[in-house]
């Protein structure tokens, strides 16, 4: 981990709307695809997708992409995001820190966070509809914590209400991001609990919290209460799950009714799934599959009832380790990537893209050639706009069209 930079030295470099530039600074030849991209008709999931096909514009056409530097010599930031109905963009900091662009610190919490290795202030969302601020991240055992802030009483960290508390057995493969989904519940995405190989035997127990996406509704009681659909409330698993079989959901985001999930790999690939929202009880595959190859047993795995990747990248990939989760553009300065979903890999540090036309990843685009390597890519973010923001472990960089 890199060494954290003193907050004196936190330099604005820019934080106006997109610029446009009349020539190329990059070579504008076709993105190389590089990824592997498969969904066996045996296992794919039947929807319809509403994601809008490549627009096209009246302007100057799009050569490339670029990076535009916001923020840097940041002490590791980890999730970016808006809120609802407001102005601002928001930021969360390993170290127990949330930011407003332009402000500074608005709350600080590093007083009980654990800031070490995976652990630390890992995700964070603002309520739909109320001035409530959720936290995820890790307490001084190292242990998962859920926590609301009320905004209206100034975001005290005196003030916090524990939401959710899930006991952590090893230090990494702590999950998350934390959303409200397009259903108004908030979402939490939980690692296996650590080791490796499904050390805990977590990924396909419904029962345990671990290795799953959790689905409650954080403001119905003095902890929580449980979605009236959600898949196990009367029984056969923990009425808190959605769903199982995830290693190490990191980076999730909401698009229309899909949810794409990145999930962190073993030792050989990664992977990005891509679901119905609405759809319950999906079993991701971990440890039965790691990527679309079969992880225990190694050969003759048992694919049946299990939803599999769409995207998968080996270990050999351009210095890929670490899959880095990331969003779909819904933006205005780069319509002919409307609906395209953008990642990244934390090792790598590479740009990739794809759109998902309901069966698998199409029109897969590979963008390092033109933006370059930023350095180790932790999460990504979206203004109120809809445009793309990418954090590495030190900067804040946004996405921006070269025309």
């Amino acid at each position: 981990m890199p060494r954290p930079v003193p907050i004196g030295a936190l330099l604005l470099v820019l934080a106006c709307g997109p610029a446009q530039e009349q020539s190329p600074t990059t070579t504008s030849s076709e993105p190389a695809t590089t990824a592997t991209s498969a969904t066996p008709a045996t296992t794919a999931i039947a929807t319809t997708s509403t994601t809008a096909a490549a627009s096209t514009t009246a302007g100057p056409p799009l050569v490339g992409l670029r990076y535009t530097p916001v923020l840097e010599g940041l002490p590791f930031p980890t999730v970016l995001t808006s809120r609802p109905f407001a102005d601002g963009i928001y930021f969360a900091t390993k170290n127990g820190q949330v930011w407003e662009l332009g402000v500074g610190v608005i709350l600080d919490i590093s007083d009980r966070v654990t800031n070490s290795g995976e652990r630390g202030l890992l995700g964070m969302a603002w309520h739909p509809g109320d001035p409530l601020l959720y936290l995820h991240y890790s307490d001084s055992n190292g242990d998962t914590v859920i926590s609301e802030f009320d905004e209206s009483e100034g975001l005290d960290p005196s003030g916090e209400r524990i939401v959710l508390q899930v006991p952590q057995p090893a230090a990494n493969h702590n999950g998350g991001t934390i959303a409200f989904g397009p259903d108004g519940y908030l979402w939490v995405a939980l690692g296996d609990g650590g080791g490796g190989g499904d050390t805990f035997g977590t990924g396909q127990n419904p029962d345990d919290l671990l290795a799953s996406l959790l689905r409650i509704i954080p403001w119905a009681t003095e902890t929580y209460a449980i979605p009236p659909d959600n898949p196990f409330i009367d029984g056969g698993g923990s009425p808190e799950v959605w769903a199982t079989g995830l290693r190490n959901p990191w980076r999730f985001a909401f698009d229309e009714d899909l949810i794409y999930i990145g999930d962190v790999g073993q030792g050989n690939f990664e992977e990005i799934n891509v679901a119905p929202s609405s759809a319950p009880a999906l079993n991701y595959g971990w440890p039965v599959t790691e990527g679309l190859h079969c992880f225990e047993p190694p050969q003759g795995c048992d694919l049946e009832g299990l939803t599999l990747p769409v995207i998968e990248v080996a270990h050999a990939d351009s210095g890929t380790c670490s899959i880095t989760g990331g969003v779909v553009y819904r933006g205005s300065a780069i319509p002919e990537l409307t609906g395209h979903y953008f990642y990244s890999d934390y090792c790598g540090g590479w740009l990739r893209s794809f759109l998902f036309d309901g069966a698998g990843a199409s029109q897969q685009q590979d963008w390092t050639e033109q933006v370059g390597i930023p350095g180790q890519v932790v999460s990504f973010g979206q203004d109120a706009t809809g445009e793309i923001y990418v954090l590495t472990t030190e900067s804040i960089l946004r996405i921006d069209p070269i025309r």
